[in-house]
């Protein structure tokens, strides 16, 4: 089971990977940059190095990194939408320099234009952003579809990677919660979600699973994070995810509100429950 946490990386990579580590943890997720602001940090070749052995020596699966949240591709204002393609062209760039495989973001909110100009001004953004040439993966997420949120049914992925010059480069990272919330049934059919999946994007895209209970409850459109077994999912359910034989190759990330002993705690109860 390749399976870890959000990380933050104030006190640098190397940290955040000592961190992993210290939570028999084997993966990772950083922000790309600070997640609500433009801010990032300039890392050393000392201190990538460092990080990169870590990794290496503790065999860590697949590092995602996660694009700001300010980050709205979806936007028709001009100031907005160009910080957002600044961001996404910026970040793809640094993180593939990393050697991290795959960044998610956000698809955006299109705020009143409509979801048909949202998924073009998206696809217009990671066409600038994207050269085919880079080792990473851009990951979309899927998301619960509060107000103008776009992403939250699996066409509207489908119609943002069909646009996308290099779809090749483009794969798609599933969040439970945001599923859950969205109207997707991952606990009573976990099977017909997966299948539907399948049929409109392929599982082959599937490349990494936000693992997150949800305060709120199925198909609420809203997306508030519970820790594994506190939700509206609940324990099994989640189990089921983690297990599932379509899915339990892939690298897994929690997004549950703890701190990192508390993640450390989370990720024990989890392997416990796995391998008993």
């Amino acid at each position: 089971m390749i399976i870890g946490t959000h990380m933050s990386v104030a006190k640098g990579l190397e940290e955040a990977a000592k961190n992993t580590v210290w939570m028999n943890a084997n993966t990772m997720q950083i922000f790309s940059r600070n997640p609500r602001g433009s801010t990032y940090k300039a890392y050393s070749e000392k201190e990538v190095d460092a990080f990169l052995t870590i990794r290496k020596e503790h065999e860590f699966g697949p590092i995602l990194a996660h694009a700001p949240y300010t980050m709205n591709l979806a936007s028709a204002k001009p100031e907005v939408y160009e910080f957002a393609c600044t961001v996404i062209r910026e970040d793809i760039q640094r993180m593939d320099e990393l050697s991290i495989e795959n960044i998610v973001f956000h698809p955006g909110s299109h705020t009143g234009i409509g979801v048909e100009a949202g998924i073009e001004n998206i696809i217009n953004g990671l066409n600038q952003a994207i050269t085919g040439e880079e080792n990473i993966m851009v990951l979309l997420e899927t998301m619960s579809g509060k107000g103008t949120e776009i992403g939250s049914t699996f066409e509207e992925l489908k119609a943002i990677r069909d646009g996308v010059t290099h779809k090749e480069k483009i794969g798609i990272c599933l969040d439970t919660c945001h599923v859950f919330a969205a109207g997707y049934d991952i606990v009573n059919h976990l099977d017909e979600v997966l299948e539907k999946f399948d049929d409109i994007l392929g599982l082959e895209l599937l490349r990494a699973i936000h693992l997150n209970d949800s305060m709120m409850p199925f198909a609420s459109k809203k997306d508030r994070h519970a820790t594994i077994g506190d939700g509206e999912i609940g324990f099994d359910a989640l189990l089921h995810v983690l297990t599932h034989e379509k899915l339990r190759h892939l690298p897994f990330y929690l997004e549950t509100p703890l701190d990192d002993a508390g993640h450390k705690e989370e990720i024990a109860k989890i392997r416990k429950n796995i391998e008993s």
